[in-house]
């Protein structure tokens, strides 16, 4: 069974930091692409950014240069490091493992969320 446990979220305040982690465990972490997701009230889940399992990385467009994703193999752990953060990037933030298959299938696992919310 693939496990997603997200921590490190918290009350930081505009233009503070913080880093949030994504744990995996039950699989292979090579094969896993994580792709970080946020919700915030009343809005749709965004996509935030990928790490792929082939060490690529993207971001959505209003986190770049704030925001980096990083893989640690040994750890099977993602982390999201959220520098100059701002109050729009309140949200609930969500881990989602996708898993390579065979004939191109992929599985997804989610974490429970971890809530971030930057005050002005």
């Amino acid at each position: 069974q693939v496990q997603v446990v997200e921590s490190g979220g918290g009350l930081v305040q505009a233009g503070g930091s913080l880093r949030l982690s994504c744990a995996t465990s039950g699989t292979t972490f090579s094969l896993i692409d994580i792709n970080w997701y946020r919700q915030a009230p009343g809005k749709q889940r965004e996509l935030v950014a990928i790490a792929s399992a082939t060490g690529n990385t993207v971001y959505t467009d209003s986190v770049k240069g704030r925001f980096t994703i990083s893989r640690d193999n040994a750890k099977s752990t993602v982390y999201l490091q959220m520098n100059s953060l701002k109050p729009e990037d309140t949200a609930v933030y969500y881990c989602n493992a996708e898993r390579r298959l065979l004939l191109g299938r992929t599985d997804s696992y989610w974490g429970q969320g971890t809530q971030v919310i930057v005050s002005s």
